[in-house]
Formats: C-alpha cells, sequence, structure tokens
C-alpha cells in the first residue's frame, strides 16, 4: 500500500513538474517555444504599425512574434560566444561638428540593444528599455540579409541550381506576370525593374497595403495578390536599374521555399540555428504555418544570436564542425554593390546594395572627422526600418548588432544612418 502511495504521490509530483514547465515554456502563447522572460501584456495594433508611437513601438518590436502567426525556429546545443568584456562607454565620434559618446549616441538614436563582438568575443552589451538577453527583438529589413543567406545555402546545396536562373524556374506562379523574366540575382539585388512602392509615410503605398494583408486572416492570399497582380508593370528591363523593394524580396523568400520545399523557419534551423548551436529558440512571422514565413521580415531572435548570426557570416558560413555551408566567394559576392542605375549615388559611388546587403559606409562626399575603419568594400550592413542593423567587418573580425526605435522609418542618411556609421567606425579604431 505505501509503495502505491508513493508512486502517485512520485507521479502527481512529475504531473506537477511538466505543468509547471509547461506554464513557464508558454507563458507568452506561442506552442513549442521557450519564451522571453518578460512579456507584455497589452500590445500595440499592427494594422498601425508603420504611425505607432515611440513606446508603441518598443512593446510592438518585442512582441513581434505573438502579434503576428508564427513558426518557431528551435535552438539544440547551445554555444554562447565567450566574454571579454571592455568599457566602450566613453568611445566618441564626431557628428555635426559635436562631440558624442557611446552612451551619448544610445540616447540620441534611441537605441534598445546593442551587441559588440571582436575577435569571436563579446566585448560590450547593452539592453534598453526593458529589453533583457531573452528578448526576441523583431528584425524588419534585416531578415532579408538572413532569406539573402539561406539562398546562399540553396545554391550550395544545388537546391538552386544557379543565381541566373529565372525565378518561374522555381515558382511556376510569376507565370505571366511582370516577374517572369526576373532571374533570382536580380530579386537579390533588388534590380528585377518591376514596380513596388515603398513609401512608409503614404498609407496607400504597396508597402503600406502589404501591412494590412499581414493584419488579416489571409496574410498569404492577399500579399501574393498584391505582389503578383496582373496590373504590376516592368518600369525598367531587369538588371538595368535599383530600387528597395519588399515585394521582390517577399517574392524571393517565397521562391527560396519552393526550391528547397521547406519553410523559410525550418531551413534556418535545420542549416543555420541548430547546426552553429545558436542559444534560444527564435521565430519567424508566418502567413501560412508551416508553410510560409515571410522573406521580407519577421525574423525575431535575441540579440546574442543576432550577433552569432552575424559571426556565422564574418567567418565565411563554416560551422563549429567544420562544415561550411556557403558557397566560395559568398560573402565578397554578397557585399559587392550592383551598379545598376540609382545604386550608384554621390554618397556611395561605388554603389548602394549587394545581395540583400546594403553599403552604409560614411558617404565619400561627408566632410566631418573619422577614421575609415570600415570601408565600404569590406563592410556588409543588414539594415531594417527604425534602426535594425547587423554590421560585419571582416577585416576588422569585427560584428556589431544594434535594436532601435528611430522615431521615422527610414530617417535622411544624413540623420541615423550617418550617426550610426560614424559610431560603428569609432568604435572599429578604439579595438
Amino acid at each position: 500500500m505505501k509503495f502505491y502511495t508513493y508512486l502517485l504521490a512520485f507521479s502527481m509530483a512529475a504531473i506537477a513538474q511538466v505543468s509547471a514547465k509547461e506554464t513557464v515554456d508558454n507563458h507568452c502563447g506561442v506552442a513549442e517555444l521557450k519564451c522571453p522572460a518578460v512579456v507584455d501584456k497589452k500590445l500595440p495594433a499592427v494594422k498601425d504599425m508603420l504611425t505607432w508611437d515611440q513606446q508603441q513601438r518598443v512593446i510592438g518590436f518585442r512582441n513581434d512574434y505573438r502579434s503576428y502567426k508564427g513558426d518557431v525556429f528551435k535552438a539544440g546545443n547551445p554555444q554562447h560566444p565567450p566574454k571579454a568584456l571592455k568599457d566602450l562607454s566613453h568611445v566618441s565620434y564626431d557628428y555635426n561638428g559635436q562631440k558624442y559618446t557611446l552612451n551619448e549616441y544610445i540616447k540620441r538614436n534611441n537605441v534598445a540593444g546593442m551587441l559588440v563582438i571582436k575577435d569571436g568575443k563579446i566585448v560590450w552589451e547593452f539592453y534598453g528599455k526593458g529589453n533583457n538577453n531573452t528578448t526576441l527583438w523583431t528584425s524588419r529589413s534585416v531578415g532579408k540579409s538572413v532569406v539573402s543567406t539561406l539562398v546562399g545555402i540553396a545554391l550550395k546545396e544545388g537546391k538552386i541550381a544557379s543565381l541566373d536562373d529565372l525565378i518561374v524556374k522555381y515558382n511556376p506562379d510569376v507565370k505571366g506576370t511582370a516577374w517572369e523574366n526576373v532571374t533570382i540575382r536580380q530579386l537579390l539585388q533588388h534590380t528585377s525593374g518591376v514596380e513596388w512602392g515603398e513609401d512608409y509615410t503614404d498609407p496607400k503605398s504597396d508597402f503600406a497595403q502589404l501591412t494590412q494583408c499581414e493584419a488579416g486572416q489571409v496574410a498569404y492570399d492577399c500579399v501574393n495578390k498584391l505582389v503578383k497582380s496582373p496590373t504590376r508593370k516592368a518600369y525598367a528591363k531587369p538588371g538595368q536599374a535599383w530600387s528597395y523593394s519588399s515585394g521582390g524580396a517577399w517574392l524571393l523568400g517565397d521562391t527560396l521555399e519552393k526550391a528547397t520545399g521547406m519553410s523559410l523557419a525550418a531551413y534556418l534551423q535545420e542549416k543555420i540555428w541548430q547546426p552553429d548551436g545558436m542559444v534560444r529558440d527564435g521565430v519567424w512571422h508566418s502567413y501560412a504555418t508551416g508553410k510560409h514565413d515571410v522573406g521580407a521580415h519577421g525574423f525575431n531572435a535575441t540579440l546574442e544570436d543576432w550577433g552569432k548570426f552575424g559571426l556565422l557570416v564574418a567567418n565565411n558560413g563554416v560551422l563549429p564542425d567544420g562544415t561550411k555551408i556557403f558557397p566560395d566567394n559568398w560573402v565578397k559576392d554578397a557585399g559587392t554593390w550592383n551598379k545598376a542605375k540609382n545604386s550608384i549615388t554621390v554618397k556611395h559611388p561605388d554603389g548602394s546594395y549587394g545581395y540583400e546587403w546594403w553599403n552604409n559606409s560614411v558617404p565619400a562626399n561627408y566632410q566631418g572627422h573619422y577614421t575609415d575603419r570600415l570601408k565600404s568594400n569590406e563592410t556588409l550592413w543588414a539594415l531594417g526600418i527604425f534602426g535594425q542593423v547587423i554590421m560585419v567587418n571582416q577585416k576588422e573580425n569585427l560584428v556589431i548588432v544594434q535594436w532601435s526605435v528611430w522615431p521615422k522609418a527610414e530617417p535622411s542618411f544624413d540623420k541615423e544612418p550617418l550617426e550610426t556609421a560614424l559610431m560603428f567606425n569609432a568604435i572599429a579604431d578604439k579595438l
């Protein structure tokens, strides 16, 4: 009798432990996710994302993973980068004739998180606005650079035969649309020549319509119709002109999923997240759970894992076990700025955009004082609206990650983007 009493007590305790674990793991309401430690209760309406105020933006960006449907990509065997912390708070840069420290930069640029990795070691980390090392912050268009990297892996594996293949080879749905004669390389470089309105201030722009589709219940069909509309026209021949396009980036993600037979989240988990020892689970904004994730944005992960992704790029796609998952010269090619019309500017005469990585170097015509450590032909910038950044410089063996809530989605280059380039150069110079 005592044995059965003991067995019953043991079973009840075990059930209680499982229930407690489930309560802890699912307190954010996302099944299968190891949730962040802090979860906000009241969330801003996603249909108003482009017009949120600053506090709504903080709450919205760290709860994006639960504001929409999402696919979880699971961590496997976490491997934290070693730490060799330094005090960088007084590193300074000159901007418009004034000197500002890193601490002042954080306030001026509404920074919500920042990580500096030098020679594979975390040397500085900052969490602000209520964030911590379990926060899952949304990437905005930094996710485009993640998708670009997955395209490289698919190319290495042979799932994509050539970047010069027409996308119709993998995505037959584009037949008869303005996208029919566009290649994968042209989608990567945003040189499709297909019209797309990316204006974040115009409530009737294509991008604004995309956000409204995302706020609805049939997001995939809605965005699919928007991007592949028979009324959408070409403004130039493919490859001739550059124009930033989240519609084209969405189509790239859709094409990659059809080429691999896997959602972006599943492919990321299998090829990068688990083999590279990412630290925590992440979530990718999904239009059709388990089938389709957003190619233009929607990647949500911790600051440390953003940094580890940057490290993987800096290391040319070599995993901890020595396996190389990128094609030869992939990182160099991804950061070779295209020379199409509009990509070459006075500020960036060598080009503005590569394979969904930006040239955010200090402009060639900038007259202020700075040390040019992060040269344009050596530095890749993953950039997202409102100030999301992963900067990778292989020569300096440096990765810097930034989360921000800039007041404007896309400010003038002479404002926050320039300050970011100057600050990051100052950090590189210090280290």
